[in-house]
């Protein structure tokens, strides 16, 4: 009897571990125009368009840049689905059998850099001699 139980106790521990849920959680980042360096939450993720996984939800630095436009330096909020708050984000990682994909797409467009004329170098060039010399 005891052997019957073990064995009944494994089947349950196994299917226990094998049935749970998945959540993946996946953000994509775009530029325009693509191939800019991007830096999340100080961390440089590649090239875009790229595709990082991640686990929390909430308040991303973002931070792009390519030669010959001026560097994207901004941030966004990441919102959770329903399923991910409690009792519901139980259910969908820990009883639900199947996977679930959270796909988010973030796109910056990145502005062309604007270099200054002659004339506007000189003339803060003069201004800032003045702020010197009081």
């Amino acid at each position: 009897m005891a052997r019957k139980s073990g064995i009944a106790y494994a089947i349950i521990g196994f299917m226990a571990i094998v049935l749970t849920g998945c959540v993946e959680r996946r953000l994509t980042i775009n530029t325009e125009p693509p191939g800019a360096m991007v830096v999340l939450n100080d961390q440089e993720i590649g090239t875009s368009p790229v595709t990082v996984s991640f686990n929390w939800y909430g308040d991303y630095w973002v931070r792009a840049s390519k030669n010959g436009y001026e560097m994207l330096n901004t941030h966004r909020k990441l919102r959770a689905p329903l399923h991910d708050y409690f009792p519901f984000d139980f259910i969908t990682e820990v009883l639900y059998p199947g996977r679930i994909v959270n796909a988010y797409e973030w796109t910056f467009a990145l502005a062309p850099q604007e270099y200054p004329t002659r004339e506007q170098l000189i003339e803060n060039g003069e201004s800032l001699r003045s702020q010197l010399e009081r």
